[in-house]
């Protein structure tokens, strides 16, 4: 199922804490076809990820300065 756009990095941040505790609990050895697939996955995707890191960490800043003035705003006109 899909994340919805609003909750995507949250959601998905929990789920791939859940696949990393399960790779160092040695989880990984056991595993059909789908999961393999997956795991391999999961492997390329952290890879590109990794070398979307400056973009990233611009994404963030942008996103908490906008947060910031927005409740800055806020806080000047309650009705905003």
């Amino acid at each position: 199922m899909a994340n919805m756009s609003y909750c995507r990095f949250e959601n998905t941040a929990k789920d791939l804490r859940d696949c990393y505790k399960a790779i160092r609990n040695g989880e990984i050895y056991e595993m059909g076809e789908y999961e393999i697939e997956g795991l391999r996955d999961i492997l390329e995707l952290s890879k590109q990820i990794c070398e979307m890191e400056g973009n990233i960490n611009s994404g963030i800043l942008d996103s908490e300065r906008e947060l910031k003035e927005l409740e800055e705003m806020e806080e000047i006109n309650p009705e905003y």
